[in-house]
């Protein structure tokens, strides 16, 4: 077993990649972690040869098999991918050991081969059980996390829709006083309005989020072509682009299918956030989208890009790390007059992410910034989509 096991390595790691939406670089994407596996069927090996010997004393064998539940945790591999690992291993060790069997010229009882399938079998079982535990441990933690940044969440949104719910309400009992001049007039329902309009905007993301969470099986997911994504997020926004004087750009978009909803959602927030922080020194204030269709910087594939590029504010240096988080708001010290809750970017990476994607920003010059997302592209069609308008707009949004 062990003058076989880069073979059984090879094999073990061609029957998983032909299991999962993985490129076979990425089921072990580093020299180290590929080394697992024969450390692995090493530990196996010697276990078989000696019944003295116990797996579980082997603390680097079972290391590895913790790394292994990491790694998997990370990826993203869901219970029943980790065990088809395993079930796959045990197949192939199996076909080996019978195979070798088979060839053995020395005279051996029934009952030792036998005793060597039990071993062999206890082993498998041992080596899962380090890996499985190992990755349950993480997602607990995962969950509980998670679970506390839910009711986060919830006392943040709550507070935050009663306190808009009390300014709507409050500026509407005013107006209804006798002898309010006019202009103090129109300036309450403006109040109104403004807080009436930002909490439908928080509700807005919150069904969008429960349609990802609807439509998480792809054969049930609203898919349309990303253009037309782009053109139903914005026809909302022009209204309030033009209160701003805001141009709105669209470029290049390749003809590629995406999910409406989360498509939308990224678009709708990343354009209205570059609406609300356009930079009044501008003489001309701008926000561009484009996409593209490029390989996957890291595990190739190709993936689908959309850009949101514009040429307001831009973001602080020491801010931008925390983009992403829920709740927070970069320009909550330097920008007066924006309504807001901190969650838009969140969700947009939340969302992303739940599809197998990815979102970000860049800021490539001295003003403005450019967020992006990416999702998978799936499908052949879009596999081999030319990226002829693509390439322009890859180049564009790094200007």
């Amino acid at each position: 077993m062990r003058g076989e096991r880069e073979a059984l390595s090879q094999r073990w790691l061609e029957r998983i990649a032909e299991r999962v939406s993985l490129d076979a670089n990425r089921v072990f994407p580093t020299d180290e972690l590929l080394d697992h596996v024969p450390l692995l069927i090493d530990g196996i090996a010697s276990y078989l040869a000696d019944p003295a010997r116990e797996i579980p004393n082997d603390v680097p064998v079972i290391a590895k098999a913790m790394e292994l539940g990491a790694l998997r945790h990370e990826q993203g591999f869901d219970e029943y991918e980790l065990l088809k690992e395993y079930e796959l291993l045990g197949g192939i060790l199996f076909a080996f050991l019978v195979r070798t069997v088979d060839e053995i010229d020395e005279p051996c009882a029934r009952s030792e081969l036998l005793v060597c399938g039990q071993r062999l079998f206890h082993a498998l079982a041992l080596i899962e059980q380090a890996t499985v535990t190992h990755y349950l441990r993480l997602m607990k933690a995962r969950l509980r996390e998670r679970e506390q940044q839910l009711r986060s969440f919830n006392r943040a949104l709550t507070h935050e829709l009663k306190n808009q719910i009390g300014a709507a309400m409050g500026a509407l009992s005013v107006v209804r006083l006798e002898g309010l001049p006019e202009s103090k007039r129109e300036e309450l329902l403006d109040v109104a309005t403004r807080n009436v309009t930002s909490m439908r905007g928080v509700l807005d993301n919150l069904l969008e989020l429960t349609r990802l969470d609807a439509a998480a099986d792809a054969r049930q997911e609203r898919r349309i072509l990303l253009p037309s994504a782009v053109r139903e997020a914005l026809r909302e926004l022009r209204l309030s682009a033009r209160a701003a004087d805001v141009e709105l750009r669209v470029g290049d978009l390749p003809e590629v299918e995406v999910s409406a909803a989360a498509t939308e959602l990224a678009v709708t927030n990343y354009v209205s956030n570059a609406i609300k922080y356009a930079d009044p020194a501008q003489a001309r204030r701008w926000v561009e989208i484009t996409g593209a269709l490029r390989d996957h910087p890291e595990h190739g594939g190709q993936e689908i890009v959309v850009v949101v590029c514009d040429n307001g504010l831009g973001v602080p240096h020491e801010q931008r790390p925390r983009l992403f988080e829920q709740f927070f708001r970069a320009h909550t010290q330097t920008v007066t007059g924006v309504e807001g809750t901190g969650l838009g970017l969140s969700i947009v990476r939340d969302a992303i992410e739940a599809l197998g994607g990815r979102a970000w920003a860049e800021f490539p010059g001295t003003s403005g910034s450019c967020f992006a997302f990416a999702l998978p592209a799936r499908r052949a069609a879009e596999r081999a989509e030319s990226a002829v308008g693509g390439d322009a707009a890859a180049k564009a949004w790094r200007r």
